[in-house]
């Protein structure tokens, strides 16, 4: 292949007309650049641009950050007050929840400051900066620093963003780190400086049945009547810099934080949401999206459906391992439904087909271009497509199973120090490497593990994996159940569970008391993980070898993509960066005879309502202040109290927590979901029918005040009446 052409995306993607659709995760550096005001100003933006981002002065942006691992929270108030969504603070809630203390099931409700909880491992991440490097990624390619190939990679970005905060202003500064990325598959490079703050604490979260109502049954559905919220608050040191907990620490004076308008929304309203989206994949070709119907969301589906039914039945035996596996089951159930809603949408929404005229257009493009790069990419992703599509199955298979699946086994690294020392027989380093093998036993069974559950997934994942790859892709162990067990799966297991050194604390003091090396290279777990990773390795060293160029090939289809649309504007893809996306409040028909307004009240919670169904329970508190409509000032002028509403803002996993915004960049809900009959969205937006489903700030606002208890709380927020 020729090699590829290292053109300034700004070329053929920045030169912007008015858009004719909602589509887009914008990039706020390129908002100016890219003339979006006039669009967003047509469709009810009545702030600046430069009042939702600039470089050179505080901006809606700086009330916006990273929460934990992967969601988005809002500032709130001036004293660093945390706005996300419940199902974001999930794994906080069930960090601090036990049978005593329950707080998934009663909620939790901080009525001063000192009763607000530290939260260890928990983060808020800001944007303090945004640079663009393309100009220098593409000069250090032009010098022989690093391949074109290369360039995509972690390696080369990190040295690129370790050396720029080396020059930085910010070097040496509390919480500062730097993060490079591509963009436009590898057409744009921009440099991120992050400001971290690891003393997060958790102020404030529903009962599960207002924060999860609906659960399963609800989830990525309309009409939705969820309360998904929680709030948490940052705290720093006595300079305001981030620190880690200490008691001495005091709440965040943040540089910006949102007001929230209790003014209510009506259809066609101005709506905008600023988050960090997770991923989505707009410029899949054809075979790709087949790829991914295939290779992914078929796999997923049906080893998370078989651990869930386990879960589900444990779950619901006992108190205990509901609580220990409340937060995976729902990190699992929700992209087990995506998965499935998205294989369905891409069917019902026709997108193959939308992708097939793309590239016939594109084909059409190539030829009057003259371009032999853009006539042969399609043919040569089809290529790669075809060689990666069993490989990825299998790795699919692979890691739904043995890393999200099966908790136990992951052990053999742990022994490697101890192997040494035994070998070396030095008793220093024995001593020592005992003390980390039982950190490594206490992190194996922790808190939210339960041995016997475990067990019993892995008697069904086990037996599933063999069936669902071929015989080469099956680790070593899965001899040894042949051989020695005689094929049964479940005699294996339970040898795995009962007579190896980590399965139970017994067989674990008794290996500490006299660790030989016959008893580590004889031990099921060991041998199992050893496999397992031996497996693993051989089928991801597989899948990069069969990848080939594909990431350059990408560059180069999105490239000519860019130029095929131009002056249409093509946003990237999301990669987990800030982002902007614009849209307005409005109703849907999903089918033939079906209507769904744009907003939900609290009568549909009360309607829905079954005792016997633990996704619909209603609090007994919440059914009282229904009676009575005792809704304050967060009612509707009908009376009624509003729960969720619609608008046509384009997000995806990640945005979870995001703030809606009206046109004064005033707070008006939290997004949370997407809509079931649009989640082949990540792939091919459908104006029609693409959703996102918000939380209302008014009952989120009632909900903390009125069953909560925290006007404390509320009066600490800038509300607009």
């Amino acid at each position: 292949m020729k090699k590829l052409k290292l053109w300034a995306l700004a070329l053929v993607c920045a030169l912007f007309a008015p858009v004719k659709a909602d589509e887009g995760m914008w990039l706020l550096q390129l908002m100016q650049e890219q003339n979006l005001a006039d669009r967003m100003k047509a469709q009810g933006l009545k702030i600046g641009v430069d009042d939702i981002y600039s470089p050179n002065h505080v901006a809606l942006k700086d009330a916006v950050g990273i929460f934990g691992r992967g969601c988005t929270g809002e500032i709130i108030s001036p004293d660093g007050l945390i706005l996300t969504n419940h199902h974001c603070g999930y794994d906080a809630i069930q960090q601090h929840s036990s049978v005593e203390h329950d707080y998934l099931t009663d909620g939790f409700w901080a009525k001063s400051r000192s009763e607000e909880l530290p939260t260890p491992g928990l983060t808020f991440k800001f944007v303090e900066r945004i640079v663009d490097v393309t100009e220098q990624v593409n000069e250090d390619i032009k010098e022989g620093k690093v391949t074109e190939l290369n360039s995509f990679g972690s390696e080369y970005l990190k040295k690129l963003a370790d050396e720029a905060l080396k020059k930085s202003d910010l070097k040496g500064k509390p919480g500062i780190s730097t993060l490079a990325l591509p963009f436009y598959q590898g057409n744009k490079f921009y440099l991120f400086f992050i400001k971290t703050y690891s003393d997060v604490r958790m102020v404030a979260a529903p009962p599960s049945s207002i924060g999860k109502f609906g659960g399963e049954t609800d989830n990525w559905m309309w009409p939705r009547h969820t309360g998904d919220f929680s709030m948490f608050r940052i705290y720093a040191d006595k300079n305001g810099d981030p620190a880690p907990y200490s008691a001495e620490n005091v709440p965040l004076k943040v540089k910006k934080h949102l007001a929230i308008s209790l003014r209510g929304l009506q259809e066609g309203d101005y709506a905008m949401i600023m988050g960090f989206p997770g991923s989505t994949s707009r410029y899949l070709t054809q075979s790709e999206v087949k790829l991914r119907m295939d290779g992914t969301n078929t796999p997923r589906i049906q080893v998370r459906e078989a651990r869930q039914e386990v879960l589900r039945k444990e779950m619901a035996a006992s108190d205990k391992v509901r609580i220990q596996y409340a937060s995976k089951f729902a990190s699992s159930s929700n992209y087990w439904k995506n998965s499935i809603g998205m294989n369905k949408a891409i069917v019902d929404n026709r997108v193959l087909e939308t992708k097939a005229e793309q590239e016939a257009n594109f084909a059409k493009f190539a030829k009057e271009k003259n371009n032999a790069d853009y006539a042969s990419v399609v043919g040569k992703i089809d290529e790669y497509v075809t060689r990666v599509t069993p490989l990825a199955k299998q790795l699919t298979y692979f890691t739904e199973t043995f890393r999200s699946g099966i908790e136990f086994g992951a052990t053999y690294l742990i022994f490697d120090n101890l192997k040494t020392a035994l070998e070396k027989n030095k008793k220093k380093d024995i001593e020592k490497a005992l003390e980390q093998l039982k950190e490594g036993y206490a992190n194996v069974h922790n808190k939210d593990y339960d041995h016997e559950v475990d067990r019993k997934v892995a008697k069904v994942l086990i037996p599933l994996y063999a069936k669902s790859v071929p015989a080469d892709a099956l680790p070593a162990f899965y001899e040894t159940i042949k051989t020695k067990f005689n094929g049964d799966y479940n005699a294996y297991i339970d040898a795995l569970y009962d007579t190896s050194i980590f399965s139970n604390q017994k067989n674990f003091d008794a290996f500490v008391a006299n660790p030989t090396l016959e008893a580590i290279n004889t031990d099921l777990a060991v041998q199992y993980s050893t496999a397992k990773n031996e497996m693993m390795k051989k089928l991801y060293e597989a899948y990069d070898k069969a990848c080939g160029d594909i990431d350059l090939l990408h560059k180069t289809y999105v490239r000519g993509l860019c130029e095929m649309y131009a002056p249409t504007p093509k946003a990237p893809d999301a990669n987990f960066t800030i982002r902007l996306t614009y849209g307005n409040v409005k109703s849907y028909d999903p089918k033939d005879g079906v209507h769904y307004k744009y907003y939900t009240t609290l009568k549909g919670v009360m309607e829905k309502e079954d005792p016997n169904n633990p996704e619909f329970v209603v609090p007994a508190k919440l059914k009282e202040l229904y009676a009575t409509k005792n809704y304050g000032r967060y009612a509707l002028p009908n009376g009624e109290m509003p729960t969720c509403f619609l608008t046509t803002n384009d997000i995806t996993g990640g945005n979870s927590g995001s703030p809606v915004m009206n046109g004064n960049g005033e707070l008006i809900g939290a997004a949370f979901d997407g809509n079931w009959e649009s989640l082949s969205g990540d792939i091919n937006f459908d104006n029609n029918l693409q959703r996102c489903i918000a939380v209302d700030i008014r009952y989120v606002l009632f909900i903390v005040e009125k069953l909560g208890g925290c006007k404390n709380l509320i009066d600490e927020m800038t509300i607009v009446e």
